[in-house]
């Protein structure tokens, strides 16, 4: 780790130490000085946390070719990707929609790959968890059209799971016939047979996986899909101090897309904690559903 520690502006789990400490598992003391707090996981049942970069103005992506991804909307801020890398490390799954395979095909949803200065440590606590190696990566695709030259499928150390529809499963399976990952698809229609029903395939993560906590990051819409399915516990937000900006030709994602939700029935975000560092906010919240 080659910065300071987060600064603390308030933080709930510190605030009630004692109950947190008999209800989840903490952070060790080596990760607790760079966080500055323990961030309790609940302990005997399943965890569902999500992680983005958001600008000030809402957005999640410039949307530019070559600056898709949340790095540019943080500016690549060394203490954005060291928290991306610890919720990698706690992370039994990571779950993304199939175009961030688009977006960033080099990229490796693995802690070591976004902050590999700090990997022995978070390897340590993988393993003090009781988790695999690295996380199951997870991706839902409505077409099957996965970009199966992406690296995530070159690796032989990776577990990757498609979760798709009956319609597209087979043209999933043809692509992914020759991976090294290790490649499952799995075909979870919702009732309307338009997407993937997140409740089965989180039912099937756990008990076909031994999933049990999962981190979302993104995109929009498979957030706002989480969201909708009331599956999201927590989220994790990086606020940038970047103004992005939208427009009819250029248009920017904001967090959530594709669901919209009623006046009285919105669900709810509500702050657990809020860190700062150089000129960005880290706030944690916790979702309430109407």
């Amino acid at each position: 780790m080659h910065f300071a520690p987060f600064d603390v502006l308030f933080d709930a789990d510190m605030a009630n130490l004692e109950q947190r400490a008999r209800d989840g598992l903490l952070l060790p003391e080596t990760l607790q000085k760079t966080y500055q707090g323990v961030w309790a996981i609940p302990a005997g049942r399943r965890y569902c946390y999500s992680n983005f970069a958001l600008s000030r103005d809402g957005r999640v992506s410039f949307s530019e070719p070559g600056h898709m991804g949340g790095g540019d909307v943080s500016g690549f801020n060394q203490h954005d990707q060291w928290l991306m890398a610890l919720l990698r490390a706690r992370a039994d799954a990571v779950v993304m929609g199939d175009r961030t395979l688009e977006i960033e095909p080099e990229h490796l949803w693995t802690s070591d790959y976004i902050y590999p200065d700090d990997a022995t440590r978070f390897a340590e606590l993988r393993a003090r968890e009781g988790r695999k190696t690295h996380p199951l990566a997870v991706f839902l695709s409505f077409t099957g059209e996965i970009k199966t030259d992406a690296r995530v499928f070159g690796e032989a150390d990776m577990r990757v799971l498609v979760a798709t529809t009956s319609q597209a499963a087979e043209v999933a399976k043809e692509r992914l016939e020759h991976t090294t990952a290790d490649v499952t698809v799995l075909a979870l229609n919702n009732a309307t047979g338009s997407g993937v029903d997140l409740t089965k395939l989180f039912a099937v993560l756990e008990s076909d996986y031994r999933v049990h906590t999962i981190l979302c990051e993104g995109g929009p819409r498979a957030y706002g899909s989480l969201v909708a399915a009331q599956l999201l516990d927590e989220e994790f937000l990086a606020l940038c101090p970047n103004v992005i900006g939208s427009s009819a030709d250029k248009y920017r994602p904001g967090l959530v897309e594709g669901v919209t939700f009623g006046a009285g029935k919105a669900p709810q975000s509500q702050p657990l904690s809020l860190r700062k560092a150089d000129h960005h906010l880290f706030l944690r919240s916790k979702y309430v559903y109407a």
